[in-house]
């Protein structure tokens, strides 16, 4: 690996976890205390998570979005965007990145995240599509199948992306997903793809990671 000697080793590493199935509310909380506690020799983390049901509504998120919670949690956080459900059978993955430190700018790592979803569905043969303005991923026949929202704070995100892979898909028709009022979601399932969570979103990771790259050196990914 190559490295500029006037950055800190940490910003060409990124930590790699699998968490398996975890509450929401700690692990933003645990997202948060990471991103306070940081400073600039600690080392950028992706952590790959699958939730039991809970809706969770962004920073400005609109309370008629929510259209019958059927008693699944609803969570106020603090990222950005609108109302998302998250369940067993969708791969999320936490991006906690100093992107300051890398001179990113908040849309570039947009791009790049968005990017790492569509290599990771082509892996299954399935084509993932931009909508200019709506941040995720979506397929050609308009259904979305990946959300992202994130939260910048002194220049570090947390939050992340979800994909969905082989789920329940009824509760996002309880809500406006991301604030579209009829917008269709699917999953790889449905696209005839056989894939768990746990490979789906190790595969974002591995894709993410390949460009994690700056000026003067390339990304190291370590479990």
């Amino acid at each position: 690996m190559n490295s500029n000697s006037s950055e800190p080793a940490a910003v060409h590493v990124l930590n790699w976890q699998w968490l398996g199935r975890q509450d929401y509310l700690p692990t933003w909380q645990a997202m948060r205390a990471l991103t306070d506690a940081r400073d600039a020799a600690t080392p950028d983390q992706l952590w790959g998570v699958e939730h039991p049901p809970v809706f969770t509504q962004g920073q400005a998120g609109r309370p008629e979005h929510l259209l019958d919670a059927h008693g699944v949690p609803v969570v106020q956080t603090d990222r950005g965007g609108q109302i998302t459900y998250h369940g067993p059978g969708q791969a999320v993955v936490y991006l906690l990145l100093d992107i300051r430190r890398r001179h990113w700018m908040v849309r570039e790592t947009v791009q790049r995240i968005e990017e790492a979803v569509i290599r990771t569905l082509a892996r299954w043969g399935i084509e993932g599509v931009r909508h200019p303005g709506a941040p995720g991923i979506y397929l050609a026949s308009s259904e979305k199948i990946s959300a992202l929202g994130l939260k910048v704070r002194n220049g570090c995100t947390y939050h992340g992306v979800a994909i969905n892979v082989a789920m329940d898909l009824q509760p996002f028709t309880w809500i406006n997903p991301c604030g579209y009022a009829g917008l269709r979601t699917l999953d790889m399932a449905s696209l005839g793809a056989r894939a768990t969570v746990e490979q789906v979103a190790a595969a974002f990771a591995e894709e993410f990671a390949a460009l994690w790259q700056t000026q003067g050196g390339e990304p190291t990914m370590r479990p």
